[in-house]
C-alpha cells in the first residue's frame, strides 16, 4: 500500500515528547504533519521526569503549561544530600524568586503524563497519529522525502528522525555509536500512601544523594500522591567486562555504606527493568537535505542535568520558529530551515551533553574529591546562580 498521493508537509519518525513536541510545533504553524510510531500505541515507559524554565516558558507558549502543572508538582526546593551521611549540602529555591528570575516554574510530571498532554495536543491539531509503523527508510529526493514503513510509503516535504538514542536513521549522518557510561538506573513509582519512613522534604522537594559511584533522586508526582525514586550505580561486572551486567544482585551491594534514607528508598524500586545509561559524543551535522535528526536521535545525554525532554522540546520550538521565518518572507525552503535549525542548536546541545557527563563524575566521586566537593557546596550562597543561568535563562 502506497500513501504517496496522500503527501503532507513533514513526516516524523518516532512518536515520543520530542516526535510529539515537534509535531505540534509545525502543525499549529499551519503545516500538515504525520508522525509514524514503531511501537502498537503511544506510550512512555518510565517513571518521572524534570522539566526545567527552560521547557516550560515553551510549554506556557503553546498553551500547556497549565495541564502540566495540575498533573504533576512544583517542588519547593531542589536538594542535594551526601548519601553516605545524609547532611544537606546546599539546595535552590524553586519559588517565585526562582520563577521571576528565569521566567517559568519547575515542575516534575510523570512522563506518561506528559506524553498523554502531547499527544491529545496535537490530534487536536490535526496530527496524523499512526501506530506499528517500523520506519525502514528515508529517500531523500531532489524536492521531499519518501518514508517507507513496511509496505506502505509516505511522501512529504521533510522528515524529522525522533527516534531515540538507537535512532536507525542516525547512521545516515553519522557512524557513531551509543556510548555505554558503566552505570545503570533503576526506577519505581509508589502511592505515597503505601510508604513508610519518608524523609519529610521528599513529598515536597526534589531531593538527590550523592555518593560514590552512585545516586538516588526522589520526588513526589501527580499532585503528590505518587513517590518517585531512581537509583543509579557503577556496575562491578561492566567493569569486569562481562556481557550481563547492572542486574538486581548488584542494586543492594552499590548501595551498602550509606544512609538509612538511601538505602530506605531503593526498598520502593522496580527491580524486575533497568535502564543501562548510555550517551553519545556530539556531532555537528544533523541534516542531510530534507531529513533532520531531532531529541535523543541528535544529541542523546546522561541524565545528571535532567535536560533531556528539555532539550527535545528546545528543538521542537527552534525548528519551528526557523521554518517559520522563511514562511514570513515567503522563501520556505526545508533543507535551508532545517540547516538553520541545526545551525542554532547544535552548539547549545554539544554543551549540555558535556556537562553532564562532568555533572555525573562530581556526583560520585569519593575520597578528598568528594570532600572538597562537600566543602565548595555547603558554602555555596543561597543566591548563587552561576551554575544554572547558561541552561535556563532565555
Amino acid at each position: 500500500m502506497t500513501d504517496t498521493d496522500t503527501a503532507t508537509d513533514v513526516v516524523v519518525v518516532g512518536g515520543g515528547i520530542g516526535g510529539l513536541a515537534n509535531a505540534y510545533a509545525l502543525a499549529t504553524a499551519g503545516h500538515r504533519v504525520r508522525v509514524l510510531e514503531r511501537a502498537p500505541a503511544f506510550a512512555e515507559v518510565g517513571a518521572g521526569l524534570q522539566l526545567a524554565p527552560n521547557a516550560t516558558r515553551i510549554l506556557r507558549e503553546w498553551g500547556m503549561l497549565d495541564e502540566v502543572v495540575a498533573r504533576g508538582v512544583l517542588p519547593r526546593r531542589l536538594v542535594l544530600k551526601d548519601a553516605l551521611d545524609g547532611a544537606e549540602l546546599t539546595a535552590m529555591d524553586l519559588g517565585q524568586g526562582f520563577v521571576d528570575r528565569y521566567g517559568a516554574p519547575y515542575v516534575v510530571i510523570h512522563r506518561s503524563d506528559l506524553l498523554t498532554i502531547l499527544h491529545d495536543a496535537c490530534a487536536d491539531a490535526g496530527v496524523e497519529l499512526l501506530a506499528d509503523q517500523r520506519v525502514e527508510d528515508v529517500e531523500v529526493l531532489p524536492a521531499g522525502v519518501r518514508v517507507r514503513a513496511g509496505e506502505r510509503e509516505f511522501a512529504a516535504d521533510a522528515a524529522l528522525a525522533a527516534d531515540g538514542l538507537w535512532s536507525t536513521l542516525r547512521p545516515r549522518l553519522s557512524d557513531d555509536q551509543p556510548v555505554c557510561s558503566g552505570y545503570v538506573a533503576y526506577r519505581g513509582t509508589r502511592p505515597v500512601s503505601e510508604v513508610t519512613g519518608l524523609d519529610a522534604d521528599v513529598l515536597t522537594d526534589v531531593v538527590v544523594h550523592f555518593g560514590p559511584k552512585c545516586h538516588l533522586v526522589q520526588y513526589p508526582l501527580r499532585g503528590g500522591e505518587l513517590l518517585n525514586t531512581v537509583a543509579v550505580f557503577a556496575s562491578p561486572a561492566y567493569a569486569r567486562g562481562e556481557q550481563e551486567w547492572g542486574g538486581p544482585d548488584e542494586l543492594d551491594a552499590a548501595f551498602d555504606g550509606t544512609c538509612d534514607a538511601v538505602r530506605r528508598g531503593l526498598t520502593w524500586l522496580w527491580r524486575d527493568r533497568r535502564w543501562p545509561m548510555y550517551d553519545r559524543l556530539p556531532i555537528g551535522t544533523w541534516v542531510d537535505g530534507s531529513l533532520a535528526l531531532t531529541g535523543d536521535a541528535a544529541h542523546p545525554m546522561l541524565q545528571y542535568l535532567a535536560q533531556g525532554a528539555c532539550q527535545a522540546l528546545e528543538d521542537a520550538h527552534c525548528l519551528a520558529g526557523e521554518v517559520g521565518k522563511q514562511q514570513a518572507a515567503s522563501t520556505l525552503d526545508w533543507p535551508s530551515a532545517l540547516t538553520a535549525y541545526q545551525q542554532a542548536r547544535t552548539g547549545r546541545t554539544a554543551r549540555v551533553q558535556s556537562n553532564a557527563r562532568v555533572w555525573g563524575e562530581l556526583w560520585h566521586c569519593d575520597g578528598l574529591t568528594r570532600a572538597l566537593r562537600n566543602q565548595y557546596l555547603t558554602e555555596r550562597r543561597l543566591d548563587d546562580y552561576r551554575w544554572t543561568d547558561w541552561l535556563y535563562q532565555p
